[in-house]
C-alpha cells in the first residue's frame, strides 16, 4: 500500500439525533454520517478538520492504518446495488483510496455500515480518553475492527 493513508481520517459517529442543532445535523449529512455506527473516510485537510470541530459532540475520528482501511472495505464496503466486493476489488480499492486519499474517484458506496462495538462504549457524553468521543489518533483503528 501506499504511504498516504496516513492522511485519511476515519470517522465513526456515535450519538443519535435527540437534542441535535439544525447547523449539527447539517454538518453531519455534509460528511455522509445519517446515522450512529456508521463510519465514512475524509482527507486530513483544513476543512475536514473544520466540520470534525464542529462535530466533536456526535462523533469520534482519527487517522485509519491500511490493514484496517483493507479489512473495513473488505467486511463493510459496497458497490452500488448493495453487491459485495471481491478480493481483486478490495486491492484495487485500497490502492486507489491510499493513492488518491479520497473516495471521489472509487467505485464503492462511501459510508461503511458497522455494527455496535463488541464490549460496548465507554461512555457517549465525554471525550477520550474517558469517553469516546473526539480524536483518538490511532486507537480508533481499535474501535473500527471492535465494530466490524
Amino acid at each position: 500500500m501506499a504511504e498516504k493513508t496516513d492522511s485519511m481520517l476515519a470517522v465513526v459517529r456515535i450519538r443519535g439525533t435527540i437534542k441535535m442543532s439544525g447547523e449539527n445535523k447539517d454538518n453531519l449529512r455534509m460528511m455522509r454520517l445519517s446515522a450512529a455506527n456508521h463510519c465514512t473516510l475524509l482527507p486530513n485537510n483544513r476543512e475536514s478538520k473544520g466540520m470534525l470541530k464542529k462535530a466533536v459532540s456526535f462523533v469520534s475520528w482519527g487517522e485509519i492504518s491500511p490493514k484496517t482501511l483493507e479489512k473495513l472495505v473488505e467486511k463493510r464496503g459496497r458497490l452500488a446495488g448493495d453487491r459485495k466486493l471481491d478480493s481483486k476489488q478490495v486491492k484495487e480499492t485500497c490502492q486507489k483510496i491510499s493513492k488518491d486519499g479520497n473516495l471521489k474517484n472509487v467505485d464503492i458506496k462511501r459510508i461503511f455500515r458497522l455494527s455496535p462495538p463488541r464490549k460496548g462504549l465507554k461512555s457517549i457524553r465525554r471525550h477520550f480518553p474517558k469517553g469516546d468521543l473526539g480524536y483518538r489518533g490511532d486507537k480508533i483503528n481499535e474501535l473500527i475492527e471492535r465494530m466490524i
